[in-house]
């Protein structure tokens, strides 16, 4: 370690993170000083640091502590990668960047290393960290499970929607339009395809898009987009009636099964609102031309006079 002029250190490396805030690292020095040196190369680039830089910078420090390392350009990239991905938060679509190319490299400098696509995470052991093995051997999504605490399915999944994903895919997830649920199924598809779907698939569910990718596995893209267009959509309203409807069945269900009994002073307010709940399902039924002569079946009756196959029953009759 040496200690040289901050003014002599440039900053050029895409991967620091000099626009973030530093004010509570800036706490942290004044209180036990710098503890982990600025990483730079024998050009005196700054490497990894980029947070500490800019906090000693704005703390006034005019000498700092450095570590400089004679790597080649790909190595001290890689350093570059490992410091944002173990010491600061990432967006998901840095994250995930970061990943890709974190992987790319490595295996490029280390070729006797298991390769990510060899990995199969199926199994829990599977997932296991594989520490045993020497480090120049064990997989990036090994090591970096290691490093980062998250485990090696969720590392691999993050590399996979990185490279596996269509531009239209990664723009929608970089605006917030796309989860990684829906992400994970859309990139089953060729990136083509993906193209020729999204703006069909980024409002549905992730089970909906599970069934639309199934469909172009089966019939092809054209004939799904044909089918998924000429097929009446189901409302954000009612998608979000019947998330609810299903756990309020639950609820429901276990009230019954346990016969739990409420004296709360709340309950007149429970009841008034479960009282306008049940006009308004009602008055739904209606709407849609759904009569109520299935709750008055006779064998339905019979039925609900056990609470535990009523909690069985409860949200296939809609109660």
């Amino acid at each position: 370690m040496q200690t040289i002029s901050i003014d002599e250190i440039s900053i050029s490396n895409p991967y620091l993170r000099i626009n973030t805030n530093v004010d509570k690292l800036k706490k942290s020095i004044e209180t036990v000083g710098l503890i982990n040196p600025l990483v730079i190369n024998n050009k005196n680039e700054l490497i990894a640091g980029g947070r500490r830089y800019k906090a000693l910078r704005e703390l006034g420090y005019s000498h700092v502590n450095v570590v400089i390392v004679e790597k080649d350009e790909k190595e001290q990239e890689l350093i570059s990668i490992d410091e944002n991905l173990v010491r600061k938060d990432l967006t998901k679509i840095e994250f995930e960047k970061c990943l890709s190319r974190g992987k790319e490299i490595y295996e490029e400098i280390y070729p006797q290393a298991k390769k990510v696509a060899q990995e199969d995470l199926t199994t829990p052991q599977d997932n296991e960290i594989q520490v045993e093995l020497p480090n120049d051997r064990r997989s990036f999504i090994d090591i970096t499970a290691q490093k980062t605490g998250l485990s090696k399915k969720v590392i691999k999944s993050a590399i996979d929607r990185d490279e596996k994903s269509s531009k239209a895919v990664k723009e929608l997830r970089k605006n917030g339009e796309l989860n990684a649920s829906q992400a994970n199924e859309i990139i089953k598809l060729e990136k083509e395809e993906q193209e020729k779907i999204i703006d069909l698939v980024k409002e549905k569910s992730a089970k909906e898009i599970k069934d639309i990718v199934k469909s172009v596995s089966q019939k092809g893209v054209d004939q799904t987009i044909e089918e998924v267009i000429s097929k009446p959509s189901l409302s954000k309203e009612y998608k979000s009636a019947a998330t609810l409807a299903k756990r309020l069945n639950k609820i429901m269900g276990k009230i019954l099964l346990e016969e739990m009994s409420c004296e709360h002073e709340q309950m007149d307010k429970i009841t008034k609102e479960l009282n306008t709940l049940n006009n308004q399902i009602l008055q739904v039924l209606k709407l849609n031309h759904i009569t109520t002569t299935t709750f008055e079946n006779d064998n339905l009756k019979e039925n609900l006079q056990s609470s535990k196959i009523f909690s069985e029953q409860s949200v296939s009759i809609g109660l």
